[in-house]
């Protein structure tokens, strides 16, 4: 075969290739943005919305209420209710996740103790505008901290599309800031100008985003440090070259930078694959960019699907599609990954636009210890515990261990509740 879009790589070499998240300069650059803010406010953030070509002179930065709602009146019926449909998927599956979480009450020596699960009181939501407009991650954010009970719900997305200041308006967003990076992320942090200081700040971005996010963590809650977004199809000879071809073309579209993966334990499959992607390419609109993104990206032969799946834990993508017999089976196998799509009609694309689960997703093997969005994003455990009288047991363990700590007044403290 000649030249390969997409690199054949080793097992080894496909474990080795996970991306970072952010580089040095994003780090640097998003910083000296966020100092500036946070010492001058709202004035300095519209400043370098200009020089970063967001805003024009005279263009409004904030979106109110109004507008969102005007935004989408003039859109055509038959795309409100696109976004109305998706929205309500999107919802349905947070008020199932919000469901299963509940208040709890336990007794304790002397008295009882318990949590209270409640939201935070407001929210920033980030969606990309970049080469393409992202109203599905308008919906995605703004609508599950809408279900979570949210009270504030603030959008930010750069040059927003008219569909994307519909969407604020359909999700339910208060206002959406028309700038981005950095200087969206300090305002929302901060809270300056019209925008309120948020609790959170989620949703996806580019690099300069992901690094104000990381820098502003701390004095506001985050939902994860995204990267390029990734999907990795693990397959066997009964998986379908087409349509593989096809979701990694779709992962591949998204950016240069994006990360499409191939694991299969059939050799002839690789190679089907491979000329269906220079077949699919040829007609593809958006071909400069996808063609770009396979050559990062990578495909890799396991000798048995047990090697596979080993390989697909320690990658652990944001997305992993599983085209193999018996995938439910196998899915049981697979534990490290943002978001899992079981079997050939699972695809990605179907997460992405609002099957239900949320798309914004742990990219950069992050998904080890990090979870995708979720009304978790935009909750709270709060515990409490009620004492009428605590028995001897209670008050001479937390007086013995505090002594073992060389902690006298507080065992001292303890001692004075012995009735």
């Amino acid at each position: 075969m000649s030249r390969r879009l997409f690199p054949l790589v080793t097992i080894e070499e496909a474990v080795r290739r996970t991306p970072k998240p952010l580089d040095e300069e994003a780090v640097a650059r998003s910083e000296e943005i966020l100092r500036s803010i946070e010492e001058r406010g709202w004035e300095a953030a519209v400043s370098w919305a200009n020089e970063l070509g967001d805003l024009v002179p005279g263009q409004a930065a904030v979106l109110q209420g109004d507008e969102l709602q005007a935004a989408l009146n003039e859109i055509p019926q038959d795309h409100r209710e696109l976004l109305s449909r998706v929205r309500d998927r999107i919802a349905r599956f947070a008020e199932v996740q919000l469901a299963s979480l509940r208040s709890a009450v336990s007794d304790i020596p002397g008295g009882i103790a318990g949590h209270v699960v409640v939201p935070v009181r407001a929210a920033g939501c980030y969606a990309p505008g970049g080469r393409y407009p992202l109203p599905s991650s308008v919906l995605m954010t703004v609508t599950t901290a809408r279900v979570a009970g949210v009270e504030s719900v603030w959008c930010a997305s750069p040059k927003p599309s008219a569909v994307t200041v519909a969407a604020a308006a359909v999700a339910g967003a208060d206002a959406l800031i028309a700038f981005g990076g950095a200087p969206a992320v300090g305002v929302l942090a901060y809270g300056c100008g019209p925008v309120p200081r948020c609790d959170v700040i989620v949703g996806p971005g580019s690099k300069w985003v992901t690094a104000a996010k990381r820098a502003v963590f701390g004095q506001v809650g985050i939902d994860m440090l995204a990267g390029p977004s990734e999907l990795l199809v693990l397959a066997d000879d009964s998986a379908n070259a087409a349509w593989i071809a096809a979701d990694l073309l779709a992962q591949a579209e998204h950016d240069v930078d994006a990360g499409p993966m191939l694991i299969s334990t059939s050799e002839s499959l690789l190679d089907a694959v491979e000329l269906a992607l220079q077949n699919q390419l040829e007609t593809l609109p958006t071909k400069e960019i996808a063609e770009r993104a396979l050559a990062n990206g990578w495909a890799a032969f396991a000798p048995s699907l047990e090697e596979g799946i080993r390989v697909a834990n320690e990658v652990a993508p944001e997305h992993l599609e599983l085209m193999v017999r018996d995938a439910e089976s196998v899915a049981q196998r697979l534990t490290e990954y943002g978001g899992l799509f079981i079997g050939g009609n699972a695809a990605e694309v179907f997460g992405d636009y609002g099957a239900g689960p949320n798309h914004v997703l742990p990219t950069g093997r992050t998904a080890r210890f990090s979870s995708g969005l979720s009304v978790l994003n935009f909750l709270r455990t709060r515990t409490w515990m009620q004492v009428s009288k605590p028995n001897d047991a209670l008050i001479d363990d937390c007086a013995e261990l505090a002594r073992l700590e060389g902690l006298e007044a507080h065992a001292r403290a303890a001692e004075m509740r012995r009735g």
